[in-house]
Formats: C-alpha cells, sequence, structure tokens
C-alpha cells in the first residue's frame, strides 16, 4: 500500500509543518455547513440536547482554536473507536486541539496500528514509521489504548455514547468486496485482504496455507494492493533473504516458509478498464518494473493514440502512463534487456478485461482458470465505465486473487449504515442524525486514499467535533468515561489490553526477530498473546 514519505507530525507536541498546512485547508472545509447540514441537525433529537443553535459557518476555528476554551470547563472525555491511522490521528489533533480533552482508543484486535501493521507491504518498512508518531499519542497521559474490546459485541455504541460526550468510529474497512461470480467459493480463490493480512500476521488470517503450487495466478483489480501481493508473490527467495539480512521486512516465518517454496512464476494483474484507468501509483509500478528476477509483459496494442490523449491530464497520471507506455513501446537498454532475459518470473497487465466465471478442474476441486469477458470503454472522464463487447477468453491459472477492494461492515443497529457505499452516512464526520457521533477514515469516506489522505480526513472530523464542543452542541456536564465502560466490561468478562500491555508484546516480537534477524517476529495467535500478558 502507498503511503507518507516521512513520519506525520507528533501526538500532542508543537505541530510539525505538515499540520500546519494542512489546518487552513481543514479550517476552510469546516466551514461547509450547507444547508443540507442544517437540515440534518434539525432532525436531530434536540430535546437531549442544549437548545444551542448551530455556530455561523465563519467561526470556524482556527490553528490556534484550542486557546479559545474555557479552563473552568468539564474536560471532555471522546471515545475513538478503532486504532489504525483514523483513529490515532483523530485522537492526536483531538489532544492537540484541546489541552483537556481525554481520547480513549478502543481497539478489537489486542494489538494497535491497524492497517499500518497488518497492510502495509512487509517490504515498505519506512511507511511504518508512522507508528513512532502513533506511539507517542499513545503515551499521552490524556490518552489511553483499550485493546481486545470488540465495539457492538462486548459493548455497544449507545453505552458508549452514555459514558463518554462524542464518540467517533474510526473502524475501518474489514472486509473484501466480493466478485459475485460463479466458482468465487472453489479453493484456490483468495481475497487479496486476507492474503495481505496472512503474510502480514493478522492472527483471523493465519491459518490461510495458500496454495502456491501453480506456476500462474491471476490478480483481479489493478490497485496498490494488487500491485503489493503481485511483487509478494513474485520476489526472488534470494531476494526475501536479503531483505532479511537488512532487517527490512516484518513478514512472518510462517509466510516466508510458504513463499520459498513457491512455484509460481507468472502473475496477471486484470483491470476492466484502460492503462489511463488504473489504480496504483508510480512507486508500486516503478518497483515492479525494478523487481529483481523479472520482466513486465505488456501489450503495446493497449497504448495505442494514448501519447496524444495525456496531454491534458493532471501531471501525476501523466507520469504514471507515460512510465507505462515506455515500458510497453520502448525497447530496453542493453543493461536492461539482458537482466529481463535471465529473469525467470513474469508479471503482466491485461487491460479491458472483467471476471465472469472461475472455471475449475475436472473434478470440481480446484481453480484451473477464469474466464473473462472482454470489454471496452463508453464515456470520457470520471464517467468512464467498461461495458462487455460479448467476447471472452480463458486465462489458465492455479490461483485466482481478488483485490477489488475493501468494504467496511455495520458496527451497530443503533449507528446508520449505507450498504451500497459502505459507508456511515455523515456530513463532515458527523454521523447523520445521530448527535455526539462521529466517523473518520474509510468508514466516513471508503476505502480509497493513502495515509496521508486518512490523516486530512481524521483532521477534519476532528476539528468539527471540537466545533461542536466549542457550539454546546454536545451534552453539558461530567461524563464517567472509561470508568462505566469498565465495570461494563468486567461483568462481561472481557478484560481489555493496554498500551503497556501492547508495550510488552512489543519488546518480545522485537527479541524474537532479532534471532532471525529481522526488526520483529509478530505474534500470531492471541491466545499466546494473552498467556504472555498473563491475562
Amino acid at each position: 500500500m502507498g503511503g507518507p514519505r516521512g513520519p506525520p507530525p507528533a501526538g500532542c507536541g508543537p505541530a510539525l509543518s505538515t499540520e500546519e498546512s494542512l489546518t487552513a485547508s481543514l479550517s476552510s472545509r469546516c466551514c461547509l455547513f450547507s444547508a443540507m447540514a442544517l437540515r440534518c441537525w434539525r432532525r436531530w433529537h434536540l430535546s437531549a440536547w442544549p437548545r444551542v443553535r448551530p455556530p455561523p459557518s465563519r467561526s470556524t476555528p482556527t490553528p490556534g482554536f484550542c486557546q479559545q476554551f474555557s479552563t473552568r470547563e468539564t474536560t471532555p472525555q471522546i471515545c475513538v473507536v478503532g486504532s489504525g491511522p483514523a483513529g490515532f490521528y483523530t485522537a492526536q489533533h483531538l489532544l492537540k486541539h484541546h489541552t483537556r480533552a481525554h481520547v480513549d482508543i478502543y481497539e478489537k484486535q489486542l494489538v494497535p496500528f491497524g492497517l499500518v501493521r497488518f497492510g502495509v507491504a512487509p517490504d515498505h518498512p519506512e511507511v511504518k514509521n508512522v507508528i513512532n508518531t502513533f506511539t507517542q499519542t499513545a503515551r499521552s497521559d490524556r490518552c489511553a489504548f483499550r485493546g481486545n474490546v470488540v465495539v457492538g459485541r462486548d459493548v455497544s455504541v449507545p453505552e458508549l455514547q452514555e459514558a463518554y460526550h462524542a464518540v467517533v468510529l474510526s473502524y475501518g474497512a474489514e472486509d473484501h468486496q466480493t466478485l459475485e461470480i460463479p466458482g468465487e467459493e472453489l479453493p484456490g480463490v483468495v481475497s487479496a485482504r486476507a492474503f495481505v493480512g496472512w503474510y502480514n500476521g493478522l492472527p483471523e488470517n493465519r491459518e490461510l496455507a495458500p496454495d502456491l503450487s501453480c506456476d500462474t495466478a491471476v490478480i483481479l483489480g489493478q490497485g496498490n494492493v494488487a500491485l503489493d501481493v503481485a511483487r509478494i508473490l513474485l520476489t526472488p527467495p534470494e531476494h526475501l533473504e536479503s531483505l532479511l539480512l537488512c532487517q527490512k521486512t516484518d513478514i512472518t516465518e510462517a509466510a516466508l516458509g510458504v513463499l520459498r517454496q513457491s512455484r509460481v512464476r507468472t502473475v496477471w494483474i486484470v483491470g476492466r478498464r484502460g492503462p489511463l484507468q488504473v489504480a496504483f501509483t508510480i512507486k508500486e509500478l516503478r518497483e515492479m518494473i525494478q523487481l529483481p528476477g523479472t520482466r513486465p509483459i505488456l501489450d503495446p496494442s493497449d497504448f495505442l493514440g494514448l501519447q496524444d490523449r495525456i496531454k491534458d491530464v493532471p501531471r501525476p497520471r501523466k507520469r504514471l502512463t507515460e512510465l507505462l507506455l515506455r515500458t510497453a513501446t520502448e525497447k530496453p537498454g542493453v543493461e536492461e534487456a539482458a537482466r529481463q532475459a535471465l529473469a525467470s518470473r513474469a508479471w503482466g497487465l491485461r487491460f479491458f478485461r472483467s471476471p465472469q466465471q472461475v472455471l475449475p478442474t475436472p473434478d470440481g476441486q480446484q481453480v484451473a482458470g477464469i474466464r473473462l469477458a472482454v470489454t471496452r470503454l463508453e464515456d470520457v472522464g470520471d464517467s468512464t465505465r467498461a461495458v462487455p463487447t460479448g467476447d471472452v477468453e480463458d486465462l489458465p491459472c492455479g490461483l485466482v486473487l481478488s483485490s477489488v477492494g475493501y468494504k467496511s461492515r455495520p458496527i451497530d443497529p443503533s449507528v446508520p449504515f449505507d450498504p451500497k457505499l459502505g459507508v456511515i452516512p455523515n456530513i463532515d464526520g458527523r454521523v447523520v442524525n445521530v448527535p455526539g457521533l462521529y466517523c473518520s477514515g474509510w468508514v466516513k469516506r471508503g476505502p480509497t486514499g493513502v495515509i496521508t489522505t486518512t490523516m486530512t480526513d481524521s483532521f477534519l472530523t476532528s476539528q468539527v467535533l471540537l466545533q461542536d464542543l466549542k457550539a454546546g452542541l454536545l451534552p453539558s456536564g461530567p461524563r464517567p468515561g472509561y470508568t462505566a465502560i469498565q465495570a461494563l466490561l468486567s461483568n462481561r468478562g472481557v478484560r481489555p489490553v493496554s498500551f503497556s500491555d501492547w508495550e510488552k508484546l512489543d519488546a518480545e516480537e522485537v527479541s524474537r526477530g532479532q534471532g532471525a534477524g529481522k526488526p520483529r517476529e509478530k505474534l500470531v495467535d492471541p491466545r499466546e498473546m494473552l498467556q504472555l500478558l498473563g491475562h
């Protein structure tokens, strides 16, 4: 997955330039109290709320707005559900801009950091440096991590709302989009999300055991996750070993063992539309082109006329398409040609193809291939869509990885949820018709963007929450916060994990990794983790 080039701003200390540059932008966006937002406010059940009108748009907080809060006011108790980038960035901004706020971060896993730990490719350690920033936030005396708590099962959202002044849902997208085609249930069809979770040590995927005994794998989807999966599948074992020697990968030992024995030599990355619509970024493409021991397979006919069509596209898209064009149409230099001639593995992009059916082996027990509908594009710009031409082709393979998108799930019957869009209906992070409830990250806007996108989005939610607090739109008077929730969890036999507990597990992982020359060896069994903590 893509991410920031360096660590974002620190927890509650002085702002770094990244946040300062964002604040003005966010403040202006906070001004968008449209008539639609006001209508939603009027529908709220205001009888339980202070009868204070929403603030005018010009009252949007400025970079120093935290100084405007009264020191005599009640300490705001705020709950954040989810400890991935959205959750931590929301907490970081709240703590920085309100000097009395206390934030509890609830997480269903025993360990924090969400997709930074379980989604970022294990050969991209620089992206994971953001964990250092999140650690500073979690160590604040006004912040607490509450792991091993499943909101919606162990405690309900209404119970959290009773205990806190505000609740922010930042739990991300923990499911995947299905293909909805025949044969999807066959052994050998795996979601890219589960595959990524497997090699990254996500406990629920630790027993995935993908069969990599085939020669050819097909990945459906052309985003960064698809390229991450292709790169991991095709990285030669000796290159994985060199990453280990440099302590540049935290891939699990179990996954490493399976990948060492992999027979996959060709990976096709399939998309419904064309080169101008790919969702991956130039960084991930460049890594694929330069991957040791591999060569690219691109059909020059897919790029006919593209040079003239990219003249007016935005610069990032233009640079990406130009790299694709050069790779597909230009003869490689002597050195690159020699490297490709020695390559034992290959990857290719198949455009204008839509999955129609997963084909079984004669005994019906395994994947034998995939039937693809040939497509063409209709309309232009953002409305471009792929429509079938009526032609089909069969592509032999022994493994199909579905990478057509992540999907959020509803968390609690009391929380509105749009199943079609896979998001919580909201206006600038305010959950529609539920006062005091907010959302940030993928569950707010859908599973798009990189970590910096989530940072911006989370800062915006934090600002509108603090604006509502300042305007008197949140409950007045003290709230018990975690004291009340702790009693509920105790009665229900739930034992939360603290951040200091996580630091013990972290130390154990680092210690185990040292023996293997890795930055860490991830713990993947929740029972073992709890035993190590004495729970």
